[in-house]
């Protein structure tokens, strides 16, 4: 039997990512109390069950008590029974913003303030992340993209991914992204918004790409970067970091930025051990 406990920060996805697994053939058990977790296991894990898949959510809103969770995590593997622990996650000025739009209460928002909800929801689950097997990041993802995340790992039992890999094009004008690790101006290059052909065309567009990667120093600063983020990652990977933005910005986000994130994805897809996803910030704004 595969069994699977899906926990993590309130806001984070876990009940979206208990759907998906319920979609995949898993028998789903959600917001069970910490102290029937073992109770629970012992019911599921008898010779005679014709359970083969098995979800358990774990929430901090069932239990108070949620430290004890480690505890009787523990206490599971020291008899016998072999389970994974799948960790949805997202950045803390995502989580607030979800909590606010839906206008929930965070059950640890004794004061009202989601922030401090947060960041004591946090605290407790410290530990529990830790020990988990997969940890998800849900700040960027598309619901096909955590979609197609599970599947790999829980249907396809594909290689898991550590550590999500973002390439974000974006406009300076705009300000730079607050959640960007690794930040870099393409300003230097000419910019094709003064060729009047040009102007209303972005960096998706074959005639932008061609005028921007025409030049020389495209190139060199496309080969220099591609070979720093090559040997950054494998090192973010040991250090146990799960999230890298890289932003690459020009003035209004259209078309160098876009060109040159379009094509760093493409020469870092597929080459390692880590997942990547592109995302162009301002390419939907209306001006130019």
């Amino acid at each position: 039997m595969r069994f699977v406990i899906v926990t993590g920060m309130s806001g984070g996805g876990k009940s979206t990512a208990l759907k998906m697994l319920e979609d995949a053939g898993f028998y789903c058990v959600d917001n069970l109390p910490i102290s029937l977790v073992e109770k629970f296991v012992e019911l599921i894990s008898t010779p005679n069950s014709e359970i083969s898949k098995v979800a358990l959510g774990l929430d901090v809103r069932t239990d108070q008590s949620f430290e004890d969770a480690t505890r009787i995590l523990t206490q599971l593997k020291d008899k016998g029974y072999t389970f994974e622990i799948l960790f949805m996650d997202a950045d803390e000025n995502v989580l607030i913003k979800r909590y606010k739009e839906t206008r929930r209460v965070h059950p640890l928002a004794l004061d009202g303030r989601v922030e401090d909800g947060v960041r004591r929801e946090r605290e407790i689950l410290k530990n529990v992340r830790h020990s988990a097997d997969y940890v998800i990041d849900s700040t960027n993802l598309l619901t096909r993209e955590l979609k197609s995340e599970l599947d790999r790992i829980f249907v396809e039992n594909g290689e898991y991914n550590s550590l999500m890999v973002t390439v974000m094009s974006f406009g300076f004008k705009h300000g730079i992204p607050a959640d960007a690790d690794l930040v870099f101006d393409v300003r230097f290059l000419p910019n094709p918004y003064y060729i009047e052909e040009l102007k209303h065309k972005t960096g998706n567009d074959r005639e932008i790409q061609d005028f921007v990667m025409g030049f020389d120093e495209a190139g060199e600063f496309m080969t220099k970067l591609t070979d720093m983020v090559r040997f950054l990652i494998p090192n973010y990977v040991k250090e146990g970091k799960y999230r890298l933005v890289i932003a690459i910005g020009c003035t209004g986000g259209k078309h160098r930025s876009v060109t040159l994130a379009n094509e760093l994805y493409k020469r870092m897809k597929d080459k390692g051990n880590y997942g990547m996803k592109l995302y162009h910030r301002d390419l939907s704004t209306g001006t130019f």
